[in-house]
């Protein structure tokens, strides 16, 4: 199963940054790649949220939960249904001496094995310039 880690240190505040991060419901305004995010449910610390993505002109559809630890400035996610056969991670923040470090992690599986060998490779390729996109979106955001 592909795994992609991507990070970025970000000069601003963490609290800032984080609630960015938090509001995915705005991803669609400054994220290229997506379509539309819809909260459908929401609780103390937590969310379902429904994603529609668009990469390379494939729409890939799916529902997620997204866990909140606001103290420790973390979020996990895991898809509960979808188009892919798994996907999960987290955003994980921390103070550095150089700014805040922006971590995604994508686990993600595409679900036909015969076909994975190939696919992965190429899955993977584009997750990673997807949470790349991610960070330098909110990068831009924060650092404008």
């Amino acid at each position: 199963m592909p795994f992609v880690e991507t990070k970025t240190i970000i000069y601003g505040n963490i609290d800032d940054i984080y609630n960015i991060v938090k509001n995915m419901e705005a991803y669609p305004s400054f994220m290229n790649d997506l379509e539309s995010v819809k909260i459908l449910e929401k609780g103390t610390d937590y969310t379902l949220s429904h994603w529609v993505s668009n990469v390379d002109g494939r729409r890939i559809v799916w529902t997620e939960k997204d866990n909140f630890n606001d103290a420790e400035k973390r979020i996990t996610y895991k898809q509960t249904e979808g188009d892919l056969k798994k996907m999960e991670g987290e955003w994980r923040l921390t103070d550095s001496n150089d700014g805040v470090e922006v971590v995604l992690s994508v686990d993600f599986e595409f679900g036909i094995p015969m076909i994975a060998g190939l696919l992965n490779p190429i899955l993977k390729k584009k997750v990673r310039e997807n949470s790349e996109n991610m960070l330098a979106a909110v990068k831009a955001k924060i650092e404008k």
